[in-house]
């Protein structure tokens, strides 16, 4: 004991550790019960590991903050059929099972007990910092362990991970009250620096405005493919579910082509930040079901035997299945649901936003049994504006009738125009293009409006060097009266949606048209247009 506490003497000045008296390792699991809310008690646990093992208690904390916000998690299979963590420190597979075993616990004692869960956590981060000649009287150089301990495959995620979630956690400072306001668990703002060589910020981040949700930050998943032709491939459904781990090890397992899975979307534990890893035309790899309507309120029985990720779109909550949802979560998953359901003509219901559990009911439950769902639907519809009419606010109209709700939404173009998805940026699965000349034979995007509305129309092209400087959009009402005219230049401003005007539309059928007659020797380029 003499030497461990000399080992340690460093340790503890550098972590700030509030005592480094041993207490009795009984058991807290009264404390947390099923519930899994993190008490006082656990402060004991991380200082007890951390004398122990040598690896500094506020370490212990920051990971567990990045894991489970001091959570004891219940497992469930997680995305990608990862193995189910659990614990405070969301130990999982072949890890918890050699942490248990260093630690000279039962795997049953570190999926249960709140300190057996962090001694295996530490012992982990001992025998990391062993094998990688760690300098230990240095908080910042536990880095690479961090990084090993989370198993996530994928650089930019484990960057993400160990700069912004853990040493983030302690450069920034996280508290954790309970009843009365009294603080339970802290970690006092730290001047660190992480030993970790790792991509540059601007290496996984692209040029806003190029996500379908605008506040998301692009992060590419290869776990995708085309969705298949005709009504079966219309997006239809929101899947609603939990990562059952943390939000940069939830993107970067599913950047993983090992995954075999994605999502279309993943939202961090606060809502502050939303991933985009597959675009929501496309067909992300989400539920590992078929379709039975008899697990949806006996709604679009067709579907049954169909694959449910045809026509559904998938988002990713970090976090798991057994905690409650954060406030911040939920609200930014409401506006997220409520642009997708506006853009695809989703209606906004418990039919048609689901639980990943409902339709995959013998091995998951996410997102859960305390997922607030009235609330969240009220807030969907409160953001959107309307009662959740199957007619969205927001109507897109894709150059793939395939893709368009043809009851408000289609495509018209003559055998003149050419389709092609050569040049990428494009919107859905391609585009039309035409040469420009004096002629009559403008591509039509129209749409229907129950009764007469003022709307803003957005257009959607790819961007090159052959396109038209002065593509000619003139927009009609119903009636066929011109209501507006603009020019864009469609070798700039490629891959997003670019404002074209705010126009008086009537009931009934309007258009939007985009004409071919501009200056001769170039193209314009029909994609998509968006009334909103």
């Amino acid at each position: 004991m003499k030497a461990t506490l000399v080992r340690l003497a460093s340790l503890i000045v550098l972590a700030s550790l509030s005592s480094c008296t041993a207490v009795t390792e009984e058991s807290d699991m009264e404390v947390y019960g099923m519930t899994g809310q993190t008490q006082a008690a656990l402060n004991r646990h991380f200082q007890n590991a951390a004398m122990e093992f040598g690896v500094p208690a506020e370490l212990l904390k920051s990971v567990s903050w990045a894991e489970t916000q001091w959570d004891m998690v219940e497992g469930e299979i997680g995305t990608g059929d990862r193995p189910a963590a659990w614990g405070v420190m969301a130990l999982r597979g072949e890890q918890l099972e050699r942490g248990a075993k260093l630690a000279g616990l039962s795997a049953d004692e570190v999926r249960t007990d709140p300190g057996s869960n962090i001694r295996a956590a530490a012992a982990l981060l001992d025998s990391y910092a062993e094998e990688l000649k760690l300098d230990r009287t240095r908080l910042g150089a536990w880095a690479p362990a961090v990084a090993k301990l989370s198993e996530i495959p994928d650089e930019e995620g484990l960057r993400y991970y160990v700069v912004n979630d853990v040493y983030g956690a302690l450069r920034e400072g996280r508290k954790l009250e309970i009843e009365g306001g009294e603080i339970a668990l802290e970690i006092a703002p730290i001047d660190v620096t992480p030993d970790f060589e790792s991509p540059a910020d601007d290496t996984y981040k692209i040029a806003a405005g190029t996500t379908d949700f605008p506040s998301a930050i692009w992060r590419a998943s290869p776990n995708y493919n085309s969705r298949p032709a005709g009504d079966i491939g219309k997006e239809a459904m929101v899947i609603i579910h939990t990562c059952e781990g943390g939000y940069s090890g939830c993107w970067g397992w599913l950047r993983n082509s090992a995954a075999q899975a994605s999502a279309h979307y993943v939202v961090s534990e606060s809502g502050g930040e939303v991933t985009q890893l597959v675009r929501e035309a496309s067909r992300a790899w989400h539920v590992a079901a078929s379709y039975e309507c008899s697990r949806n309120s006996n709604h679009d029985c067709w579907r049954n035997g169909y694959s449910t990720n045809h026509f559904t779109v998938g988002i990713e909550l970090a976090g798991y299945a057994s905690q409650t949802r954060p406030a911040g979560q939920i609200d930014k998953l409401a506006r997220l649901v409520c642009d997708i359901s506006r853009d695809q003509g989703i209606p906004r219901d418990r039919i048609h936003v689901l639980g990943h559990g409902q339709l995959q009911p013998w091995n998951r439950t996410d997102p859960g049994a305390t997922f607030p769902w009235t609330t969240f639907i009220n807030k969907v519809k409160s953001y959107c504006g309307d009662g959740g009419t199957t007619t969205p606010s927001a109507i897109v109209i894709d150059s793939n009738n395939a893709k368009n709700n043809t009851s408000v939404a289609k495509v018209d173009v003559s055998g003149n125009w050419k389709s092609s998805n050569a040049t990428s940026g494009y919107y859905g699965t391609g585009y039309w293009f035409a040469a420009t000349e004096s002629v009559s034979d403008a591509a039509e995007f129209l749409f229907y409006l129950p009764k007469a509305e003022t709307r803003t129309v957005d257009a959607w092209w790819t961007a090159g060097t052959n396109r038209s400087d002065a593509a000619p959009f003139v927009s009609f009402n119903a009636s066929g009266k011109e209501v507006g005219r603009t020019y864009k230049d469609q070798r700039a401003n490629g891959g997003k949606w670019v404002t074209l005007g705010t126009y008086a539309f009537s009931a009934g059928w309007n258009k939007v048209v985009l004409s071919r007659w501009a200056n001769e020797g170039k193209v314009v380029i029909a994609d998509a247009v968006r009334v909103r």
